[in-house]
């Protein structure tokens, strides 16, 4: 099914661009969202006015971005997290903690999609995390992720060999009493 894109979809098409897309994608998706029309011969006539209009908002947006990646870029948060006698933590630092800790920092709003993470962090270590703050501007912050204390590594029992020697040590004695 032929659309026009009225708004900018990540990844799929800019505004004004007219493209091909399957037709529950559309439906569903697009037309809901109001992110696209169907391509008839009246929409194609906007397309110009479309275009200019989005190429504004995509510079401003594009402007908005680079001040925010500046102040996020020179970031580095310290996380702490209890870490188990394996070396990993009890629980995980997520993008959510992430999130709450460089809006502590910065003072920016920043939103959960533009965090960058595929899996928690379960280690101690430092990381780079980027954000996509807009298509072409994604900073990345360092995140030192630390053990909040040191945990006691538990001590193995002795080993079945030294009570066997004791054993023996014991037979020995006996037999020297007999």
């Amino acid at each position: 099914m032929q659309v026009l894109f009225l708004e900018d979809v990540t990844n799929v098409a800019n505004a004004g661009e007219v493209k091909e897309v399957a037709r529950g994608y559309a439906r569903n998706y697009l037309f809901p969202k109001k992110l696209a029309t169907a391509a008839t011969p009246e929409t194609l006539k906007r397309v110009n006015k479309i275009e200019k209009v989005a190429e504004v908002r995509r510079n401003q947006e594009m402007e908005a971005a680079k001040s925010v990646a500046g102040k996020m870029g020179e970031v580095t948060l310290k996380l702490r997290g209890r870490v188990g006698p394996t070396g990993q933590y009890y629980g995980a630092i997520s993008v959510t903690r992430i999130i709450e800790e460089l809006e502590a920092a910065t003072g920016q709003k920043v939103e959960r999609r533009v965090v960058e993470l595929s899996q928690p962090i379960r280690e101690p270590g430092t990381y780079k995390v980027s954000l996509r703050l807009h298509q072409e501007v994604a900073p990345e912050i360092t995140v030192v992720a630390e053990a909040e204390g040191e945990t006691l590594v538990l001590e193995e029992p002795e080993e079945p060999e030294e009570k066997g020697e004791e054993r023996e040590e014991a037979e020995t004695e006996e037999e020297k009493e007999k």
